[in-house]
């Protein structure tokens, strides 16, 4: 089989200077590309604009290898029209926030002559913790509420609880809340000063002991998972707070679940997402910035990063 004609890719993305190469799921992505013959440009999201109808970006050329301490070179800054471009990578790490949202309107205005991935429209319509309410059979019983008395209902029907914020991301602000637990009200007073924005109430699932599993899809089609072990005396299995990934297969729930959410998915241009199940119960959809790509590869040799880039080549050339 042929092999695709070379594509013009940008990163939006933290910078690149910083990421740890052996976890990174955009360092390698941008690895793959670069090894598929693509050239690569990188920006921060601060430096996109939207200038008398073009959509710029403040960005530089790119080179990546997997060298501790040596893993890219930059070319000059340069101002970039990203409708020049073939693909480019919507990959900022959240908070989901106004400049977030702001950012998916601007790429909106490039996409599909250039190939947002993820979709910008659908990352902005389908939040982390929102898109999971479609499926209410496949999800633990959910509150969204800003309202305390709503909250405390909500607790006091399932006594064990997990509370966090909306809008949150990495494990940051995840509260288990026994029955005994005397602190929903300061909590409460704690998320509402920081912000407007409603809270989250799942009923807590006992099975996150066992591990938070993150399954990985690439166009709507279940490609791997591994799982994300709590530290011990943690909740939160997330690795940014200590949790520990190990490897785990397919369970067939797993793949009902995939089968429900990936047709969705796929029709919305959804081509890298990592959702998150707990036991036999989908807890979160991740299409901003999923990660887990690395981990995969190392536990069971699957190169995920292959398989996302060949349905981003068949995109291009149809």
């Amino acid at each position: 089989m042929p092999r695709p004609a070379p594509l013009k890719v940008g990163f939006q993305m933290d910078p690149i200077q910083n990421v740890d190469i052996d976890a990174d799921s955009s360092f390698r992505l941008a690895l793959e590309a670069q090894g598929r013959g693509h050239s690569l440009w990188v920006w921060t999201p601060d430096q996109l604009a939207y200038v008398e109808g073009r959509i710029l970006a403040r960005a530089q050329s790119a080179e990546v290898r997997r060298e501790q301490g040596n893993h890219v070179t930059l070319g000059p800054v340069e101002e970039l029209d990203l409708a020049d471009l073939d693909v480019v990578w919507l990959r900022q790490d959240p908070p989901f926030d106004m400049s977030y949202i702001t950012n998916t309107h601007l790429l909106d205005r490039i996409h599909p002559g250039t190939l947002v991935v993820n979709d910008p429209t659908w990352v902005r319509g389908w939040p982390e913790k929102l898109m999971v309410l479609d499926f209410p059979d496949l999800t633990p019983p959910t509150a969204i509420a800003r309202d305390i008395e709503t909250l405390r209902a909500f607790r006091a029907r399932h006594g064990d609880v997990i509370l966090k914020p909306l809008y949150g991301n990495g494990g940051a602000g995840v509260f288990r809340l026994t029955p005994e637990d005397r602190n929903l009200n300061s909590l409460h007073e704690l998320f509402s000063a920081m912000n407007r924005e409603p809270l989250i109430m799942q009923k807590f699932l006992p099975a996150v002991a066992a591990g938070d599993k993150r399954v990985i899809l690439v166009d709507g089609e279940p490609v791997g998972a591994i799982n994300r072990v709590p530290a011990e005396g943690e909740t939160r299995s997330n690795m940014h707070v200590g949790g520990r990934a190990e490897p785990i297969a397919l369970s067939d729930r797993d793949r009902e679940i995939c089968a429900a959410i990936g047709p969705r998915l796929r029709e919305a241009g959804q081509i890298f997402v990592g959702i998150d199940v707990i036991g036999d119960w989908l807890t979160e959809i991740n299409v901003t910035s999923p990660t887990g790509l690395q981990e995969l590869e190392r536990f069971d040799g699957t190169n995920a990063s292959a398989t996302i880039w060949e349905a981003i080549e068949r995109r291009r050339a149809g």
